[in-house]
């Protein structure tokens, strides 16, 4: 086979002055029209049975405040042949250089995992091996499908190809995967194929696990792949879990499947039955219902039997552990026990965790994940809603005894030192969490679904009862509990907290359940008054804020407890460590009840360990009333970090310093509508949006300012002005010379903007607001003239509102 980078010396008439002006008017529509699509078709682009040609939108941008996006990034043509991206080209306009696109080319390569990248404007044509390094012009004919295929995949493979052929199932073309969706489901079956048989994902909390594993399994089911490696028969999949909610939430996922195909093993079902159901294709089940095996205890112990109710070692074909970071593949564990069980099946692990601080045993036994996506990717491409953290460090973070406080129950230890552990564990006063609960709920939108982390189950009742008691909702059932202890009723609460169409309840404390399995789209806070026990349960418990939704800008995560120390642990978002050699695994033991529902299937949650004697404070009514608050907050920034509104500040300064050369040009630019939006425009994309610089001037003590007045104290120190007093000086030098009717609209726009902010201001306001002061444009031009003069009167008046003062 002759190199891909073969030299060209281009077509002749690329090189002539008179053909190179030709091209000058050329649009990039025109050059792909009519210069790049037929070469591609000529090559078979389009035509060749399974060769797809298409533009992708890789990303749709980060999200940023009022509802506004970051820069998309869409690929120009992508080139997949039997179900695999092999190539990106990047187009330009003819009249462009053809290596223009080559940065952006190999940025959507490497985003889309194909193996080679090119860049042309229609004349000239370069490419590049994304693996091998190699690259430079080409020479056409471009290459075929099938000669592509051979230099990605020299080596054939049928399963390969068989899997390419099984489309993935949209249902009807209501989904479909966005890149790293695609890019894991690919590498899974790309290790299927080369007969892998422990595979990891490494996938941040709401990108979509389930449907991954669904689109795994539906390729591997129409493929009819298993164990033999002989297509004769469909697999038999089992999709484990640790949660009932998590099971039942896979078996609603796959429900695209036949009917008689899918399996949901329960233990009444077992116990109905006789024995274990094997008449279907794709399982569900909790480890837990394996464990008990819907038999009887065996011995003194009353420990439930590890007999699996008759399957055999080899029944399953392969097998998806969600959530597997949750101890699933120690080897003192029941789940590692149930893993070597069914040794022979290929078994995929599911897991949002990067980190193998504490669950090295997961990486060790799946080995190096095939594919990874972390949280602060899905937050830069906008698969994943960014957060603020807000500390909430008080006066009673701490708590020794003090003369004037009574001891209601147990015994206190007078010497002792209190800390955040030992609250609600071992030590309750019910006036520090009241003055708590007053604190969040005091800076919420008590509209907005919250979740409330507790130290117990017992916790979050007391805490229900604090936020109903003082909320604004007239609904009893404005804030519920949902834990371990509620059963079916916590669980129907927790369906209905889910339900986007539905507002009740609107705030769900718990304790340990909720850290992991609710898959709702709208939670705007999330409340810490628990602590956080390592970085799994941290990066857990923010995931269940990340999920996108309309309107949903950003969540807001409370920090009663230091949890957001955790943000300064290198291992927060970094590359994963190399995997331990595996210990071999130890005799299963008996679920303890500290993960997961109960043994026999019932819903239920995570249990907790017996609570110890508790001693019960009332503070003196002095101390209750010296509590107090200190608030400060932190942000994502575009590089993936935490940063304080300090760091903020100074970083915002830096960025100032390179857009505007001194104040006067910070006026010029605020002057004009144009100008103004671009600018504003050029920060958001920089990560400065309009909540952060809101939250900006709060810091600088100018509620009421202008963004101006916290862009020239931050770069030029200038004190803030109220955006009252911007009006009245504006009044008092910019009416002057106008008629009567064109005055009463400036100091109508004055108005909208003194209550609402720099957005009337906008150019594209002029048409609402002529049309709410006048009833439509051509009865405001009777009053006030054409619409250019009507314009420029609404520019000048800007002048004066930002000129010095």
């Amino acid at each position: 086979m002759s190199s891909p980078w073969t030299p060209c010396s281009w077509w002749p008439f690329a090189r002539n002055a008179k053909g190179a002006m030709s091209t000058m008017h050329e649009t990039e529509a025109d050059t792909r029209a009519n210069r790049i699509d037929p070469v591609l078709r000529e090559a078979g682009w389009g035509g060749v049975d399974g060769a797809h040609v298409h533009r992708e939108l890789i990303c749709p941008g980060r999200i940023l405040g009022g509802g506004q996006r970051g820069s998309a990034l869409s690929a120009d043509y992508v080139l997949s042949y039997r179900g695999r991206k092999l190539a990106v080209i990047e187009a330009k306009r003819a009249g462009l250089d053809h290596t223009t696109g080559v940065g952006q080319a190999k940025d959507y390569a490497v985003r889309l995992k194909a193996r080679f990248a090119y860049a042309t404007n229609g004349l000239g044509w370069y490419g590049i091996d994304m693996h091998t390094g190699a690259e430079g012009d080409i020479a056409l004919p471009f290459p075929s499908p099938e000669q592509l295929w051979l230099r990605c995949f020299p080596e054939g493979n049928d399963w390969r190809e068989r899997f390419g052929a099984v489309p993935f199932e949209t249902g009807g073309g209501k989904w479909q995967p966005r890149y790293y969706q695609h890019n894991a489901i690919t590498a899974v079956l790309e290790a299927i194929a080369q007969q892998r048989e422990r595979i990891l994902l490494t996938l941040a909390t709401g990108t979509g696990k389930t449907s991954i594993a669904f689109q795994i399994a539906w390729k591997l089911f129409h493929a009819k792949w298993n164990l033999s490696r002989d297509p004769v028969r469909r697999p038999r999949i089992l999709f484990l879990a640790d949660r009932n909610i998590l099971a039942d939430q896979a078996f609603n996922a796959f429900s695209a499947f036949p009917p008689d195909a899918l399996c949901r093993i329960r233990p009444e079902e077992i116990r109905r039955r006789g024995g274990a159901p094997r008449n279907a294709s794709v399982f569900f089940t909790i480890f837990q219902t394996f464990m008990t095996g819907g038999g009887e205890p065996e011995g003194d112990a009353g420990e439930p039997q590890f007999t699996f109710e008759g399957y055999e070692p080899d029944f399953f074909d392969f097998i998806v552990i969600d959530e597997c970071h949750r101890g699933g593949a120690h080897d003192e564990s029941t789940w590692r026990g149930i893993l070597e069980y069914f040794k022979p099946a290929v078994q995929l692990g599911l897991t949002a965790t990067p980190k193998r601080d504490v669950n090295a045993d997961t990486y060790a036994y799946f080995g190096e994940p095939v594919y990874s996506y972390a949280l602060k990717e899905g937050i830069g491409d906008g698969f994943l809603t960014p957060f603020k953290v807000r500390q909430m460090a008080s006066t009673l973070d701490e708590y020794t005894w003090s003369e004037g406080d009574t001891v209601l129950a147990g015994e206190i230890d007078r010497e002792r030192t209190y800390t955040e552990a030992d609250f609600n564990t071992r030590l309750v006063i019910d006036q520090r969490e009241q003055s708590r609960v007053q604190e969040f709920m005091d800076q919420i939108d008590q509209r907005q679904k919250t979740l409330v982390f507790c130290a117990t189950q017992e916790h979050a009742a007391r805490v229900r009862n604090f936020i109903n008691q003082i909320k604004d909702h007239p609904d009893p059932h404005y804030c519920e509990r949902v834990t371990a202890d509620d059963g079916e009723l916590g669980e129907r609460h927790l369906r209905e907290f889910q339900d986007n169409e539905k507002t009740l309840p609107t705030i769900l404390t718990t304790s340990q359940k909720l850290s992991t399995g609710v898959d709702a789209l709208n939670i705007r806070n999330i409340v810490l008054l628990r602590p956080i026990r390592s970085m799994i349960e941290f990066k857990q418990i923010i995931g269940r804020g990340t999920r996108i939704f309309d309107g949903k800008d950003y969540f807001t995560i409370y920090d009663f407890v230091k949890a957001y120390e955790h943000f300064n642990d290198p291992e927060w978002d970094g590359e994963p460590l190399p995997p331990e050699a595996p210990g071999e695994p130890r005799s299963p033991r008996a679920p303890r009840g500290d993960e997961g529902d109960e043994p026999d299937g019932q819903p239920g949650g995570v249990g907790e360990p017996p609570a110890p004697e508790r001693v019960v404070v009332r503070l003196s009514d002095g101390r209750e009333r010296s509590i107090r608050y200190i608030a400060a907050t932190t942000y994502w920034s575009t590089d993936g970090r935490m940063i304080t509104a300090q760091e903020f500040m100074q970083q915002l300064f830096g960025d100032l310093d390179a857009l505007v050369a001194d104040e006067d040009e910070l006026r010029a630019i605020w002057s004009d509508p144009d100008r103004r939006e671009a600018f504003i425009q050029r920060l958001t994309d920089l990560g400065y949006d309009a909540e952060r610089l809101d939250d900006m001037r709060r810091l600088i003590d100018a509620p009421n300012s202008d963004i101006f007045d916290v862009l020239a104290y931050v770069r030029f120190t200038l004190a803030p002005l109220a955006r009252s007093q911007r009006v009245r000086a504006a009044s008092a030098t910019g009416l002057g010379g106008y008629e009567r009717e064109i005055r009463s609209f400036l100091e109508y726009v004055l108005g909208n903007y003194e209550r609402n902010g720099i957005g009337e201001l906008a150019s594209s306001r002029i048409g609402d607001l002529l049309r709410i002061r006048y009833g439509g444009v051509n009865d405001a031009k009777r009053l006030l003239g054409d619409v250019p003069q009507i314009r420029r009167a609404f520019v000048d008046i800007q002048r004066h509102l930002f000129r010095q003062i």
